[in-house]
């Protein structure tokens, strides 16, 4: 199973599954005994908190037991009612055979009689709702991946039905590249020839490349592969032949066809997910306490240049995902404009960065702000969003991204942060190439525990107002 993509329905499930077990628990409890019910069970048994805690983590494990955590594509309620009812009968044996060991007295009937019907019922309705969101969240676009697959052959048809079958799994088939097929063939759009690859891969917002060609195309795959894997992009190869995989990937399973995944930069979800959680966090936490500072940047703002206070402008968020950054507004503005007219004084080389260390656009204010980096603080509100996080590659304006080498676009695969490496250890490099790679090494080595250090190393690096 491509498990990179089923794992938030599984982990919803099993939380929804925990919490209802525990309410279930107190319903029965409080209907049976009343207001005092807390009391009388803490009475009745020797240590209450561990015995509820056993009885939900048993439910959670008897329900994985029964696969009620595998997202099929073939479910149905009534398949997933058969399962519950197995785990209850099953939580029923577990259960009273513990009450008769351990011989409690003053057992409620009523309890034992109510609580395994109910906690059946309970979860056939709930599972079923969570299902059904999840479902028309994915039909109605939501939290999707988009997949572009190369070839157009019976490979190439065979793993876009699947996907299309997998709704759970989040991703969207674009549409297809390769040898122009006959007409009404493909279930979603031809958009041209292999050769087109790297210009879609820029214009479009791409994901993940499933390359569907034959083996006697090796060649070719090797020169996708490579292409993809040096702009960041998720590359899947459905194979034949469980033997004939690159040895830096690792296969998984769609439905019976083995899937040769290579993941581009971290890939693991439970970290990811305690990321986005830190993100969510931080940035609330960052609002509230740093809004008098906001309050007092936005009314130096208005004294010293007017509106507009805050400045927003698209930007590319992973994988090009477009998105309007958030910012003090620290230049005139006109600045956009003259841009242009300094591009022969840009201090970076390359053509994908552009500063000024003396930007003649820059305001007497937003000079101050600027240096002290108060006016990138805004972007809590991106990162609140999930456009950003606290960490990462810093988002660049789309002219920019136009002047990407092909290997400068892997630092699109990783959600852009308001802070990353090198704004702690090179603010001041003037070689756009070496800011890619301290970004790739982010990348590359990431960690939660890297996170935090490049934060609180943030600090000192803002109180040195080196920024520009």
């Amino acid at each position: 199973m491509i498990r990179r993509h089923e794992i938030s329905l599984r982990f919803a499930l099993m939380a929804l599954d925990s919490v209802l077990a525990l309410a279930v628990l107190m319903t029965v409890f409080a209907v049976r005994f009343g207001a005092d019910w807390v009391e009388v069970v803490n009475k009745a048994l020797p240590a209450p908190g561990l015995f509820i805690a056993e009885y939900v983590l048993t439910w959670v494990l008897l329900l994985a037991a029964n696969g009620l955590y595998r997202a099929g594509a073939r479910w149905s309620i009534w398949s997933e009612a058969r399962g519950v009812v197995q785990a209850t009968v099953e939580l029923a044996f577990i259960t009273l055979a513990a009450l008769f060991f351990v011989r409690l007295p003053d057992v409620s009937r009523f309890s034992i009689l109510v609580i395994f019907p109910l906690q059946a019922g309970v979860t056939i309705v709930s599972r079923a709702g969570v299902r059904w969101l999840f479902r028309e969240s994915t039909r109605q676009g939501r939290n999707l991946r988009s997949v572009l697959v190369v070839g157009t052959g019976r490979r190439a048809q065979d793993f876009e039905r699947k996907l299309t079958e997998r709704w759970d799994l989040g991703l969207r088939v674009e549409g297809f590249l390769g040898p122009d097929p006959a007409p009404d063939v493909l279930a979603r759009p031809y958009l041209g020839s292999i050769e087109e690859l790297p210009a879609l891969l820029h214009e479009r917002v791409i994901d993940e490349v499933a390359i569907c060609l034959p083996f006697e195309e090796r060649d070719r795959v090797e020169a996708i592969f490579r292409l993809c894997a040096d702009e960041g992009k998720t590359i899947r190869i459905p194979i034949e032949l469980p033997d004939q995989i690159l040895s830096v990937s690792r296969v998984e399973d769609l439905e019976g066809t083995p899937v040769l995944s290579a993941v581009s930069g971290p890939d693991q979800v439970l970290p990811l997910a305690a990321k986005r959680l830190f993100d969510i966090v931080g940035a609330a936490v960052g609002l509230v306490l740093l809004s008098p500072l906001f309050a007092v940047a936005a009314l130096g703002i208005f004294m010293t240049d007017g509106r507009p206070v805050i400045f927003r402008q698209p930007r590319a968020g992973m994988n090009g995902r477009r998105f309007r950054v958030v910012k003090f507004r620290t230049m005139v503005r006109e600045a956009d404009a003259l841009r242009a007219a300094l591009r022969s004084q840009n201090e970076i080389s390359g053509k994908a960065s552009f500063k000024l260390t003396n930007d003649p656009r820059i305001t007497r204010i937003g000079r101050f702000l600027r240096r002290t980096s108060v006016d990138e603080l805004p972007q809590l509100w991106n990162v609140l969003r999930g456009e950003m996080s606290l960490v990462g590659p810093r988002p660049h304006p789309f002219d920019d991204v136009a002047g990407y080498d092909p290997w400068h676009r892997r630092r699109l695969s990783m959600k852009p942060g308001i802070t990353g490496l090198w704004q702690i250890v090179g603010r001041r490099e003037p070689n756009f190439d070496r800011w890619v790679e301290l970004d790739l090494q982010y990348i590359d080595h990431w960690s939660l525990w890297l996170d935090l250090r490049l934060i609180l190393k943030t600090i000192p690096a803002m109180l040195k107002a080196e920024g520009r």
